[in-house]
């Protein structure tokens, strides 16, 4: 076994770590196949946003505290050498930046004040889509261990980084560029299936090159999964966004839903009124007709 920053698996641990990972990534992928239309998550109000950021800060203040006692415990131990070489920071750094520039370019038809922060939520939230899965894995492997009481050492370095981690991913839902669609869980899948591999293998320190290799690969597609969320919505045939579709309502209050039932919105009474709801469903185009959706091959937009 390797002893680096942490030990890596060996014996039945690395297979049963493989199967794990590997059934995790097919729940991701299948999640994705049942993802009929890109979801958007509820937009928090401005007390919402205002908390969450004061939790982020907040957790990065607790993670540089406990971080702090945790490297003064390892020295007064004398468990402090020199580090191993830490090939990946450079990925992390131009994968980072480059995001950023990315998110910018594909959001154009928004304000820059929006694209800016986006892209720096963004860029700030690719990283963790990598660290929450891995730091689970090496969490408890962790070397050397810190005494008195290892454990409580490890609960205290990555309680903070795992509350940084989940609030870093939250402030995506401050964006509005931001929606669900499949090709993230497809992503998200294919980091937790490298994974797997790199687990057969031991889950080792990226010091020789096929660790080296699979730590880059997971970490890309991490940066991949982020960029995903930005994507420019598809637009349909009049040029409208596809879940944006305006169509008239006829009148007595009709129901405006999805094709396949997924949902609906109540369309006000009035012939001139008009509702907006997901209409699309591949080249086929729907209008309200009673309560049933009716296909409709040159609908009205106003």
């Amino acid at each position: 076994m390797t002893q680096y920053a942490w030990i890596s698996y060996g014996g039945t641990a690395r297979i049963a770590l493989a199967i794990v990972l590997l059934a995790a990534a097919g729940g991701v992928a299948y999640a994705g196949t049942r993802l009929a239309l890109p979801a958007r998550a509820p937009r928090p109000g401005q007390a919402a946003a205002n908390f969450m950021l004061a939790a982020w800060a907040i957790a990065v203040t607790a993670f540089l505290a406990c971080a702090s006692a945790y490297v003064h415990q390892a020295r007064r131990d004398h468990l402090l050498h020199a580090r191993p070489p830490d090939p990946i920071t450079p990925v992390t750094f131009i994968s980072v930046g480059v995001t950023f520039i990315i998110i910018v370019l594909l959001s154009g038809s928004y304000d820059w004040p929006v694209r800016l922060a986006g892209a720096a939520i963004g860029a700030l939230a690719a990283p963790m889509i990598f660290e929450f899965p891995f730091d689970l894995i090496v969490m408890a492997r962790t070397y050397p261990p810190i005494s008195p009481d290892p454990a409580l050492y490890r609960v205290l370095f990555f309680a903070p980084l795992f509350l940084i981690e989940i609030t870093t991913v939250s402030l995506l839902t401050l964006s509005p560029m931001v929606k669900l669609p499949r090709v993230t869980f497809f992503s998200f899948a294919a980091i937790l299936a490298v994974f797997a591999v790199w687990g057969l293998s031991g889950f080792g320190y990226p010091s020789a090159p096929l660790p080296y290799a699979l730590n880059v690969a997971s970490k890309i597609l991490a940066f991949v999964t982020t960029l995903s969320l930005f994507l420019p919505q598809t637009a349909g045939p009049f040029g409208q966004a596809q879940s944006d579709l305006l169509l008239p309502a006829r009148s007595g209050g009709d129901l405006c839903g999805a094709a396949n039932g997924s949902a609906s919105w109540h369309c006000p009474a009035g012939s001139q009124r008009t509702c907006r709801c997901p209409c699309v469903s591949g080249a086929r185009l729907w209008t309200c007709h009673g309560s049933r959706p009716a296909p409709s091959a040159r609908p009205s937009i106003t």
